[in-house]
């Protein structure tokens, strides 16, 4: 009897979770890729919980606001998530360590992997990735990016090692304005996430992809740039994800066991893939990622940035 009355509020809590609506922080404006994701994915999921995500947008530092203000001012409860791009801001950590443990969040939830590409106007001179490298050799180039600490950046970056042409890449924050500066000129070309290259339509003409092209004539057939140059690099991802406190897990896993149990319901309803195209996301690249799959690419995108951090920086 007594076990029964000791175990009651340990399950009460776990059914009556969540109680009221989950708050999650983006640190990117309002009305980009990742605000179009979060709100395919929730459309589905907020089912599944039984609750709603009541979303907060906080741009500015290439992410680092957003993450600044989740891990210092949200309460590690379960009810504060964040939804990051888990490629770009890891990266920032490798650049300059935030104000708290990178060890103090986890990513849960997984919901897209999409890879950097190298891309030009459609007007551009340059139509082919051989007048890329020949006009590189010859002088530097501008080259847009959304933000340096990006993974499109470090394929960039990759592709002049291996061939010796000149960049200089330039953030122009964001992915509109990194396909606007490619489309009117203002830069020779740009790097970005292949999902925004694709949304860009005809406007653009992608000439190299920083992983596997896994949607052909989308990206214009677009190589591989292993296959292309022989390299032997991991795949430079933007890769989409919910994510949590620590302390959270910790204090309350029958809460987390509810959040990571229904988020994978979410990818097993077959709505989702409406919901994400719906969204704009490219079907391809709607990939489920659980606690092990999301640590290990935190890991991997530190190891690049570590690397690749006197070209990011200068130093």
């Amino acid at each position: 009897m007594s076990g029964i009355a000791l175990a009651a509020p340990t399950l009460l809590r776990a059914s009556s979770y969540p109680d009221r609506n989950i708050n999650v922080v983006i640190p990117t404006r309002e009305g980009g890729g990742a605000d179009r994701n979060f709100r395919a994915f929730t459309s589905i999921w907020k089912e599944k919980l039984g609750t709603d995500f009541e979303p907060g947008f906080f741009p500015g530092a290439s992410g680092r606001v957003g993450y600044e203000i989740y891990m210092g001012k949200n309460e590690p409860d379960a009810y504060n998530l964040i939804f990051g791009n888990m490629g770009p801001e890891v990266l920032n950590w490798a650049m300059q360590e935030p104000s708290f443990d990178i060890d103090d969040y986890l990513y849960f939830g997984r919901v897209d992997t999409d890879p950097g590409a190298l891309f030009v106007g459609a007007e551009s001179p340059l139509q082919t990735l051989d007048d890329v490298i020949a006009e590189g050799k010859k002088r530097r180039l501008n080259v847009g990016t959304s933000r340096m600490a990006h993974p499109a950046s470090i394929g960039l970056l990759s592709l002049g090692e291996a061939t010796g042409a000149d960049f200089n890449l330039i953030p122009l924050s964001g992915g509109k304005n990194t396909v606007a500066g490619a489309v009117t000129g203002e830069v020779d070309f740009s790097v970005l996430t292949s999902g925004s290259v694709i949304a860009a339509g005809d406007s653009v003409k992608t000439l190299l992809v920083f992983g596997e092209n896994r949607v052909g004539e989308a990206l214009d057939n677009a190589p591989d740039i292993n296959d292309a140059f022989d390299l032997d690099l991991p795949e430079m991802l933007s890769s989409r994800a919910f994510g949590i406190h620590q302390k959270a897990v910790d204090d309350y896993p029958d809460r987390f066991e509810v959040l990571t149990r229904t988020f994978k319901e979410t990818f097993e309803d077959e709505r989702l893939l409406t919901a994400y195209v719906e969204g704009r996301g490219t079907p391809e690249y709607l990939n489920y990622g659980g606690i092990e799959e999301c640590a290990e690419f935190k890991a991997a995108m530190l190891e690049l940035g570590a690397r690749f951090k006197p070209l990011l920086t200068g130093a």
